[in-house]
Order: C-alpha cells, then sequence, then structure tokens
C-alpha cells in the first residue's frame, strides 16, 4: 500500500498540522518519505472522544467476539507481506530476520490474548451465594468478576517497531481486557507503525466494532504525549521507553484530579552474578556467551546484560581476558536511531573518562553511520557502591565488570543495586550455597531470576515475567509480557444481591460462558 503519512482516527485518516516527522535510515542518514504531520489537541480530543464511545460496548463484547478480533488483527498484519519488513529495515536498521521474527512474536502473542480471552480465568469469577440462615449473622449474595479499565493510551517503543509499538504487547493485552487503545506512534518508524495501525483498522471494521476502539497518532516532542495522559477519559498507560520519559508520564498521570495507573517499563543494567565455581570450570564458555548476547542487535534491548558481578581472583581475571578478547573482535552494527547512537556514545564516554572505571576493550570501528562499537569496562567493588552514576544504563552494547574483593562484598552489591528486569547467576553445582545466599534479594531486586542463561530474549507465554521494581518499572506488582498482562487493564467490581435479571453473563447461575469460576471456596469447572 501507498503510505499517506497521516493520524489514523477511529475509520478515519487524517492530516495533522503540527511538526513534521520523517523517519531516518539510520543505515545511511537517508530521510525517508512521507512526511507525517504531527498532530495536537484536536486529534487527541476527538480520538479519545470515540474510544469512550467505543467503551461501553467493546468491555461488554463477548469472549469469542474479542478473540476472533485479536485473531483477525494477526491475520491482517501477515497479510502486508513483505512490505511490513522492508519498510520496518528501512526505518530500523535492524535486519531482516529480526523482523521478520518479531512480527511472528506480534501475531503470536495476539493470539496468545486470544487464547487467554476465550478461557475466560482473566474474569477472576467468585460467587459467594447467599446464607440467610447463617449464625449469628446470615451472609448476603456476593458475586464478582473483574472488568476493563476504560480506554488506555499505549505508547510505542523505539526498539521492537512491531512486538512493543502499535500492535504490540501492550496494545494486545489492552484490547483483550476490553479497552479500547489509543496509540501514540514512536516517531522513529512512522511508516512501520502506519502498516500496522491500517491493519488494525481494518480488523476493528470486519469485526463489525466501534470505529474507536482503536487510534493511532503522531506528535513530535512530549506535548502531544502529555495530553493523551491527561485526558480525563484515559484510564491507564502503556510504556516502554526511557526513566525520564516514564517518570514525565508518571507525573502528569498523578497531577490529574483523578490520578491512573502509568505502566512505564524504563531502566534495567540487568545483573549477571558470576560464581566462583562456574568460572572456574567453564569461564571461556561464559564469556563467548556473554558477549553474544552483549551484542545481539546492538545491544539495544532493556534486558540486555549490562553489569557483571564476580570476586577478584584469576578466574574473574580470566573471564575478563576472554570477554574483553571476544568484545574487541565484534562488528560494528547499525544503531535504531541517530538519536540512540549519540546516547550510547554519551555513555561510553561517561565510563571511559571515569576515574574509577577502565576500558577493557571496544569493538572494531564500523564505515557508515550511527555504528555501535562494543565496549566492555570494570571497576572495583568499593568504586561502585560510592557511586549510583555507574548505575546509569547505558542504552547499546555496553557492560561493567564489578571486582568484588570478596562475597560479602558482592552481597553487600547485590542490596546495593536498583530494581531491575532480570538478575542472573552464572553458577555450577558447587556454586548453590553461595546462590541460595543470594536468591533472596535478587527476588527482591527483579522481576525475573535466571541461571546459566542471559537475559536477553523474553518468552511470551503464561509464565513470564517481563517487570521489576522501580526503576525498572512503575509497577512492580504487574508485567507487560506474558497472558498475565492483562490483569493491568482489569478492576474488580462485587455485586451484592443483584436480581438474576441484572447480572452479567459471568455471574449467572449455571455458568452460561463455562468459565473457571470460584464457588463458595471451591473451584467449579
Amino acid at each position: 500500500m501507498t503510505l499517506e503519512g497521516k493520524l489514523l482516527i477511529g475509520q478515519q485518516a487524517i492530516s495533522g498540522n503540527q511538526t513534521e516527522i520523517r523517519a531516518i535510515d539510520p543505515a545511511t542518514g537517508e530521510t525517508l518519505t512521507p512526511a507525517y504531520l504531527g498532530g495536537g489537541k484536536p486529534e487527541v480530543e476527538r480520538a479519545c472522544a470515540l474510544a469512550e464511545e467505543a467503551f461501553a460496548s467493546y468491555r461488554e463484547s463477548s469472549l469469542d467476539e474479542r478473540a476472533a478480533f485479536l485473531e483477525t488483527i494477526a491475520s491482517e498484519i501477515e497479510a502486508i507481506g513483505d512490505e511490513l519488513i522492508t519498510r520496518g529495515m528501512a526505518e530500523t536498521g535492524l535486519p531482516r530476520a529480526r523482523l521478520e521474527g518479531e512480527r511472528g512474536r506480534t501475531c503470536g502473542q495476539l493470539r496468545l490474548f486470544a487464547s487467554v480471552v476465550r478461557a475466560g480465568e482473566w474474569l477472576d469469577v467468585r460467587l459467594d451465594p447467599a446464607l440467610p440462615e447463617r449464625q449469628p449473622l446470615p451472609r448476603v449474595d456476593l458475586r464478582q468478576r473483574h472488568i476493563a479499565l476504560g480506554p488506555v493510551a499505549v505508547f510505542g517503543a523505539s526498539n521492537f517497531p512491531l512486538a512493543f509499538s502499535v500492535a504490540g504487547g501492550d496494545t494486545a493485552s489492552s484490547l483483550a481486557a476490553g479497552c479500547p487503545v489509543v496509540v501514540k506512534g514512536h516517531s522513529a518508524h512512522p511508516g512501520t507503525s502506519e502498516l500496522v495501525g491500517r491493519a488494525i483498522q481494518r480488523a476493528v471494521a470486519k469485526c463489525g466494532l466501534p470505529e474507536g476502539v482503536f487510534s493511532l497518532l503522531f506528535g513530535s516532542g512530549n506535548d502531544i504525549g502529555q495530553a493523551l495522559v491527561a485526558d480525563p477519559r484515559i484510564q491507564a498507560v502503556g510504556f516502554t521507553g526511557s526513566r525520564k520519559g516514564g517518570q514525565a508520564l508518571m507525573a502528569t498521570a498523578q497531577a490529574r484530579p483523578q490520578p491512573i495507573p502509568v505502566y512505564a517499563e524504563m531502566s534495567s543494567i540487568n545483573p549477571v552474578f558470576l560464581l566462583p565455581e562456574a568460572l572456574k570450570h567453564r569461564v571461556d564458555d561464559i564469556a563467548e556467551s556473554f558477549v553474544a548476547s552483549l551484542t545481539m542487535g546492538a545491544g539495544q534491548f532493556c534486558t540486555n546484560p549490562g553489569l557483571l558481578i564476580g570476586i577478584q581472583g584469576p578466574e574473574l581475571e580470566a573471564f575478563i581476558d576472554a570477554a574483553g578478547t571476544a568484545v574487541n573482535e565484534s562488528a560494528a552494527q547499525t544503531m535504531l536511531t541517530p538519536g540512540i547512537h549519540a546516547a550510547y556514545e554519551d555513555g561510553i564516554g561517561a565510563l571511559a573518562s571515569h576515574p574509577k572505571v577502565r576500558q577493557i576493550a571496544r569493538g572494531q570501528a564500523g564505515d557508515g553511520p550511527h555504528q555501535c562499537q562494543a565496549a566492555l569496562f570494570a571497576t572495583r567493588g568499593a568504586d561502585f557502591r560510592a557511586d549510583d552514576a555507574l548505575q546509569a544504563e547505558v542504552f547499546g552494547a555496553s557492560a561493567l565488570v564489578v571486582e568484588c574483593a570478596d562475597f560479602d562484598e558482592m552481597q553487600r552489591i547485590a542490596d546495593h543495586l536498583e530494581g531491575q528486569l532480570t538478575m542472573t547467576l552464572q553458577m555450577d553445582s558447587g556454586d548453590l550455597d553461595t546462590a541460595r545466599t543470594l536468591l533472596p534479594t535478587l527476588e527482591r531486586k527483579a522481576g525475573r531470576v535466571l541461571a546459566n542463561g542471559w537475559p536477553t530474549g523474553v518468552e511470551v507465554c503464561h509464565a513470564m515475567v517481563h517487570g521489576g521494581p522501580y526503576p525498572a518499572t512503575s509497577d512492580s506488582h504487574t508485567t507487560s509480557v506474558g497472558s498475565a498482562a492483562i490483569q493491568r487493564f482489569l478492576r474488580p467490581v462485587c455485586y451484592q444481591n443483584l436480581p438474576a435479571g441484572l447480572l452479567p453473563e459471568a455471574l449467572k447461575d449455571g455458568n452460561p460462558l463455562g468459565v473457571s469460576r470460584l464457588v463458595d471456596g471451591k473451584r467449579e469447572k
């Protein structure tokens, strides 16, 4: 299809009148067409009004209708074909295989949520029948279900133009919960966003849903995003991006007359604990697999292993030598945007000039613009604990090794760390007692704890947790990946003594929806 550079509001395609956005091919520096004129407050107003109009009927759509809608979105995205991949490559510099895999993940998670919707467990139905003869006091009839929060604002991420963008996890889980979605597309890949947005538009029309179930806005700067979060009809926000951006949206959401939740994934350096026996027996394998994880996708993953913590000695020195050699040999890779590349260079420069940090290795230089040279640094444990700036995320293929004097210092550093998406133990059987001592701290600090793996690569499934304590995310109770993500956009309602004719289908006697229910404390079905 021909890209038009327009905002998608309901079933309309509308030209904006604000500052234009143009995607840049980071591999060449070429400015791409078309230009996308940004929207302003009138476009936010229209999108939110349509979303509010759609909410009443969409939230009560049947389980099958909503699941079929999610499946139709996936099919429409697949039907775009190679045009989606080639445009994504041009706007991000990502290779074909990565984008094809990301498209598969995006469609896969839409279909996962379709199966979740049909199963109905997310309704969390609980029935406590009346006990009029109970002594000393009778019990009234009480029935509970979860309902959708309301329209949701979703912000597309820079580093995942499909899986964390227009039809990504936040959108999929919001729609699954029964919430209309207004997406603020990322300015780095507007063409990719338009293609996916039109696929969702087509799915809305094919499924006969209210047009306000989905809209896509563009806008440069912060104004349109802030206006979206401030709109009183928006009831929750999904965001993946920088700590600064997430904090700004949180401030706006909390300043509203009715504050709303912001589910923001913001900052994580994903510490890896290199335990002694593991290094003693397989140091080369650990170093090689670490660098492969570090440099994957130029390190532009929220789960990139940016911090390694080990105990001083020959084994750690051997790891640093082996990892340094691998980093020195690593090829340069194109970063997603000129801005991300500039921020990466600033972060590397800050580490390289830090008086308590030494540079171990730098990757090979590239020929084109916006090339990421991997970087490895080291510092002492005491110096790391003395300077919180060393915990700052450098978004890209950069990592810092922390050399601890002993295990007690390793434990103190673990206690000192900020909240993380992941924490990893590289361990052998001889490290079991050490790992057992660390584990309670790791559980408190991270949403996912790994053993003998690397955090890059997040499986979309029922058990996954992609979240963690602040500043990894703004709400450690939730996950943005996996079927439990639907819970972010729901809330419980209890119905007391309602006549049968007023009860929602999920709460009626006889279980007409055939969903799992807790009846008087016992599982039904």
